[in-house]
């Protein structure tokens, strides 16, 4: 069914191999991002499952009985295609052709202030930093929206760093997403770019050799609060509200200016920059919730697969749809739903999504 070096294939994902290198084939296309993503059960589900449209993934979920969330069925995904919903997915996973390994470190237990005795049964059984710090709950209960650009890495560092800051230094100030996205670029940045995507961990190791300077949302523009305010208007991702559809096209990424674009704002660029301490990773259930609780929300990425576009409500779960890319987001906490574990996300599609 797929035709070495043709453009579309007919038929079911099969692996392809194009010179030195080997891709995955899906209904029409190549999958250049993730060349190794073919892992269907079986070529008639693979196939099946991409030519399904966003109602009928809603609506397969709902209907099924073992499904641990809900999902909206109401008519807003007629015009969506898989396209749409990639674009927004600007992360970098391992397995990405732009994916870079950036050899973070996991300190030790003692040197994040934790205890390497303690297992998953003996922390609480829920935490949500937005009800434990009475004077972030503003801050981290902001919900940023990346609008139509793939930035949701230099969001998830942005607002984890914001976030952080908040919990160690009683820091309200909010940090800019825009910064990272137009500035953290090139080697020193994993090579992110922009709208166009980028990796979270290597955005906030930028951050703690730069440095960040303020910046609130779009609507935060001519505040006089912020120096570099996010460009781009928040839209609706598919939901039931006021706000404007989102564009189909992505939004050009901004050209990086050391020049506050709030011109009543009291300081000037330089002067705004606050530096991070570093950037570290933890891995395991057990440390990670310990060390969340601890030091305080965490940027994270995941695989989004089409369904997670429907998602209304309960513990997601991937249900159907094929990949549709990374997605960097924050963890703020965690919890148990009709005996299903989770970890709360705060996502950046603003809070009408």
């Amino acid at each position: 069914p797929c035709t070495t070096g043709a453009s579309a294939c007919a038929g079911a994902p099969q692996r392809v191999d194009l010179g030195d290198t080997t891709y995955c084939c899906f209904s029409g296309k190549v999958d250049i991002n993730y060349p190794d993503s073919c892992t269907c059960s079986s070529a008639e589900d693979a196939l099946a499952s991409e030519k399904l449209s966003l109602t009928e993934i809603a609506r397969a979920v709902n209907a099924d009985p073992a499904a641990t969330w809900t999902a909206h069925d109401d008519g807003r995904f007629v015009n969506t295609t898989h396209e749409h919903v990639a674009q927004r997915c600007g992360t970098y996973l391992p397995g990405h052709k732009s994916y870079v390994e950036m050899n973070i470190s996991e300190p030790s237990h003692e040197a994040l202030g934790l205890d390497a005795s303690l297992a998953v049964e003996d922390l609480p059984d829920e935490w949500d930093w937005r009800t434990q710090e009475d004077s972030c709950k503003d801050v981290i209960g902001l919900v940023r929206d990346q609008s139509s650009c793939g930035s949701c890495w230099a969001m998830s560092a942005s607002e984890t760093f914001t976030d952080r800051r908040c919990v160690t230094a009683k820091d309200t100030k909010i940090y800019s997403s825009m910064d990272v996205a137009s500035c953290c670029k090139g080697l020193g940045c994993g090579f992110s770019k922009g709208c166009l995507g980028g990796q979270q961990g290597a955005a906030l190791g930028w951050i703690s050799r730069t440095g960040i300077v303020t910046g609130g949302n779009h609507e935060d523009q001519g505040s006089g609060k912020e120096c570099r305010d996010y460009p781009f208007p928040s839209c609706s991702h598919h939901t039931s509200s006021s706000l404007p559809d989102c564009p189909k096209a992505m939004y050009k990424t901004p050209k990086c200016s050391h020049q506050c674009t709030d011109s009543s704002y009291e300081k000037g660029y330089q002067n705004d920059k606050t530096k991070g301490a570093g950037v570290y990773a933890v891995r395991g259930e057990a440390k990670i919730m310990q060390d969340l609780m601890t030091n305080g929300p965490q940027a994270v990425a995941f695989k989004v697969y089409t369904d997670f576009e429907t998602y209304k409500g309960g513990v997601y779960q991937h249900h159907s749809g094929t990949m549709a890319g990374g997605h960097a987001v924050e963890f703020v906490g965690w919890g148990t739903e009709s005996g299903v574990k989770y970890w709360l996300v705060k996502n950046s599609w603003n809070t009408a999504w």
